[in-house]
Formats: structure tokens, sequence, C-alpha cells
């Protein structure tokens, strides 16, 4: 007989002696089988935490609840909270080790010494975890932002094209379009007695609306009135944020059953039909084109009128649709929908942030406003049309510095995490396990007084070229650093330059007060609301003074 038919008569011989036990013998049966598996769990679990308790001794350690539960519940989305990682800062210098509970272990960084190593490390030994970005994998899919290894790296050569310099230039007419909408809107508002304003709702809605524009060519009107798309996207904000919060909705099985994860369901749905459908029409809308082209360049043998109008502007989704890596293939109409999703979610809040905080500063800081002013006033001396130009872009030096100051003093993003499949040594004979989470903390290198002097004051004279010489790069990173950087950065500083430029050649800003709170000034009151994104608490109320006289030139025909 075979081993395989003893094995076979054993296993019937038990189980037919367990059902003439009765049904409580086998309850019994199973729950020891669930208390075993369970023990099992909870074990490995154990070994895993002090597995990396020991490895990352190596780091100094801030204080915490116990040896189990580390310091799970000490990270804050409030003011309070990035007052702890100031005091982190101050204390540790340049690192220390944070475990929250017996579940995640991290080594948080918050120096360009520390943070270089990391970010420049190799993309092919480079992952994000699944932490924090797991989270956006059911809206954003396998996409630049979440792939890893040589899926990656395709990606990342297929859309680059999207990004060049000569792509970017035809956008520059989108963000001034989309600008001289919201300054309409806004004098509209003032002639009606509202002048202070909500910054971050306008200027929200005016990144969106570029995007949606630079994206897909499609004008949504979404500044003056709300569709389905537009509140999904940024209704699924706020459930990121919710469910990063709660540990326990990390689990998908728990999370999909919830009402947060009900509504996360309906909105990706809104988003992921609306992103489908235009990939479709745009697809058939190339082959149809291709194929008239095709025939046409065969009739005539091709004239330089067919090359012209092959080489008009196109949007984001044309460029990344005709997009062939070296073997000659291209993204699928789902890769697509993924890059798409993608460029609409990292656009969109990130530079409405970035540009509401530096309209902010300058808003507290009037002589520096006023001398951007002036700066913007001479370059446009003369012109007809009040539109800033690509070429005006690198013309405006001061600006620039006031807007790369906001970004360090107010960076829109906080903090970039990194997973890596070896080990990763820092200075000091320190050592980053592989499997770490790594969290590069942006907000701490940025306000860290071992890097920087007063770095809780704007001084935009920080980034004159004189004092940036020796300066390390890394210390200046609100696009992340190396190889798996920013790839939108140059979308994101043109659209600011454009924005910043535009409003205060129309407005003059000071601080204004949320009329729902007695008057308190943003001033007096301001309260730094970290999210997905950098926010205010109860708005950032800004006073919109037009200048005398009225710059108005491209806001007729709005």
């Amino acid at each position: 007989m075979s081993v395989l038919g003893v094995l076979w008569g054993v296993s019937a011989l038990f189980f037919s002696n367990l059902l003439r036990g009765g049904p409580w013998q086998v309850l019994v049966i199973a729950a020891t089988a669930l208390v075993g598996v369970a023990t099992a769990w909870v074990g490995r679990l154990l070994l895993r935490h002090a597995w990396f308790r020991h490895r990352l001794s190596c780091f100094s350690t801030p204080p915490a609840q116990s040896w189990l539960m580390g310091h799970l519940g000490q990270m804050r989305d409030s003011e309070e909270g990035l007052l702890d990682v100031d005091r982190l800062v101050r204390t540790h210098g340049h690192s220390c080790s944070w475990f929250l509970g017996p579940f995640y272990h991290l080594v948080r960084v918050f120096h360009p010494d520390f943070t270089n190593p990391l970010l420049k490390a190799a993309a092919s030994i480079t992952v994000k975890d699944e932490l924090f970005y797991g989270l956006l994998r059911p809206w954003l899919g396998q996409s630049l932002l979440l792939s890893n290894g040589e899926e990656w790296s395709r990606r990342r050569r297929l859309l680059t094209p999207a990004f060049h310099v000569d792509v970017l230039k035809g956008y520059v007419a989108v963000f001034n379009n989309a600008t001289h909408t919201m300054h309409s809107k806004w004098m509209r508002l003032s002639r009606e007695g509202q002048g202070d304003l909500e910054m971050f709702q306008h200027v929200g809605l005016m990144t969106l609306d570029s995007l949606l524009r630079c994206a897909f060519s499609h004008s949504s009107d979404c500044q003056e009135t709300s569709n389905e798309f537009t509140t999904a996207i940024l209704e699924l904000g706020d459930l990121i944020m919710d469910r990063r919060r709660r540990i326990h909705h990390h689990w998908d099985w728990i999370y999909w059953r919830s009402p947060q994860g009900k509504r996360f369901r309906r909105a990706t749905e809104v988003v992921h039909s609306f992103t489908r459908r235009v990939v479709e029409h745009r697809r058939a809308l190339i082959r149809k084109q291709s194929h008239r082209e095709s025939l046409e360049g065969t009739a005539r043998g091709g004239t330089a009128g067919d090359t012209a109008q092959r080489q008009k502007r196109k949007d984001f989704i044309d460029i990344i649709l005709l997009a062939q890596d070296e073997e000659g293939g291209g993204l699928t109409d789902k890769e697509v929908e993924a890059e798409t999703n993608t460029f609409m979610f990292a656009g969109h809040d990130t530079t409405a942030s970035a540009i509401c905080w530096t309209l902010f500063n300058l808003a507290g800081h009037a002589h520096y406003q006023d001398r951007c002013r002036d700066e913007v006033k001479e370059l446009m001396r003369d012109r007809a049309e009040q539109d800033i130009k690509w070429a005006d872009l690198s013309s405006m030096p001061f600006t620039t510095m006031c807007i790369k100051e906001s970004l360090r003093l107010h960076s829109p993003v906080l903090a970039v995490t990194r997973q890596y499949t070896r080990d990763v040594d820092l200075p000091g004979n320190r050592t980053v396990p592989k499997d770490t989470i790594c969290l590069v903390s942006i907000y701490g290198t940025h306000h860290n007084p071992a890097v920087w002097s007063d770095p809780n004051e704007f001084n935009p004279l920080r980034f004159d070229p004189a004092n940036t010489r020796e300066r390390s790069s890394n210390a200046f990173i609100p696009f992340s650093s190396g190889p798996r950087n920013c790839i939108g950065q140059r979308f994101a500083m043109a659209e600011l330059q454009v924005v910043v430029a535009l409003t205060l050649l129309r407005f003059r800003l000071s601080l204004g007060s949320n009329p729902d709170t007695a008057g308190t000034s943003t001033g007096q009151g301001i309260r730094r609301l970290p999210q997905l994104v950098l926010r205010a608490e109860g708005g950032m109320w800004l006073r919109l003074e037009l200048m005398d006289p009225p710059c108005t030139e491209g806001l007729h025909a709005q």
C-alpha cells in the first residue's frame, strides 16, 4: 500500500471517530485549532517585534507607552502634532526609531545627512510601503506612485515625456485661464461685500479646474458649480486620512464593511467611471485620427501641413496614450486610467496647499509682498495682455525665492515613506534593516535648527543664490529627492509662479478673519492641520483688496 493510501486511511478513521463523538466534540476541536492558529500568529508577531526592536536599538527611541504598544496614538494630525515633531527634532537631532504597536516599525529621519542615503538609494531596492501608500491602491491602482522595481522604471520612462518642457509651455496658458476665472469670482464676491475669503476652497477648485483642462482638455466649470466627479475626488482625500488614523481600518476585511469603506467604494467608482469613459473615447479618437492621417499621407505623399497638425498641443492623456517603450509597447487602458487618476490626486491638493501658504506668508509680510508685486509689474510693463508667459517664469527671481521659502516653511507634503529590499547604512554605524519603514520627515528637515537658522521665520533671502552654495541639496526637499522624486515638480512650480504673480498683480493681500469665529484674525489664530497635505484648521482667511488702478485685463471674457 502506498504512503498516500495510508494517510487517507488514517484521516478517514480520525474523522469517523470524531463524528461519532457528536457536534460538541467537533466544536471543541475547531476551537482548539483556532486558538492554536491565533497563538502561532501572536507569537510570530511578538518575535518579529522583538527582532525589530533589537535591530533598531542603534537609533535613539523617544519615550513610549510600553514595550508592546510603543508610540501608538502619539502621532497627532494637528498643530500639537507638528510641535511634537519640532521637539523630536531638537531632542534627537537627526533620527529616531518609532513603533506603532507590534505592527509597524519605523525609522524617522530629519537631517540631510540621513535623508540623503535613503532618498538617493537605487530605485531597484526602494519600494513604497503599505502603511500609507497601500491605502491609496484601491483608488490609484498600480500607478507610478505605487509601483516598484522594473515596473516602476518602465512607467517612469513612459511618463517622462508628459512633463517635458515643450509640453509644460502649453500648460501655462491653462494656468492663466484658470487663474482668471478664480480672480473674476473674487472680484464678484468683493462687490457683494465678501472682503475676507477662505483660500483653500477657492484655490483648491482652481487647481482642480486647471488639472482637468491639462489632463483631459475638459472644461468642468467646477469653480462655479459642483459636479459628481470633483465632489468624489475631494471626498476621497478626506476618507484616506480617516482610514489612516484608524489602525483597525488598515485591515481590508474590516474597512470594506464599515460605512467609511462603503463611501470610499462609491466615490472611487464615480472617479474610475469618468476616467474610463474619457480614456476609451480618447483611444478611439486617436485610432481614427491615425487611420485618417495614414490614408491622407499615402494619397498625398505627406505634407508639412500634415506634420504641423500631428504636432499640435496634446493634453496629458493624449501623450501617455501614445507613449511607447523601447520595444514599441505602450500603456494599457487600465494603466492609463491609473496614471491619470494619480496625476489628478498628486497635482490637485498639493499645488493648492503650496499656493495658499505662499499667499498667507506674503499677506503677513507686506514688504516682501510689495517687492514681489513690483517685480511682476516691471515684467508686465507695456503689455496689452496681462498673461504670464513661459519665458517670464525665469524672470521673477525674488517671487520664486518667496515661493521656495514658503515651500520650506509650510511644505504641502510633510513626509514620504520608503521601504528597502536590503539593509541601508546611515551615518554613525547605524543600519536600517530591510523591510523597515523609513519616514523621511520633510517638515522635520525643513525645521531642523541644525540645518536652518531661525527655522520658523519666513525669510526668502535664504534662497538667494549667494546663500545656497554651502547648503546640502537634501536640506530643501519639498518634492522629495533622488530617483523617486516628484515627476511633476516643474509642472507644480510653473503653476505656482503663474498664480502667485497674477494674484499679486491684481490684489493686495492681508490677513483676514473667519466670520464664524468672532472675527479672530488668521494671523493670530492660525493652526496648521496636517492631512494629505498641509491645510489650516478652520480654513485660511485672507483679505483681498483690488489694486488701484485695477488690473483687470484678461478677465473681461470670464
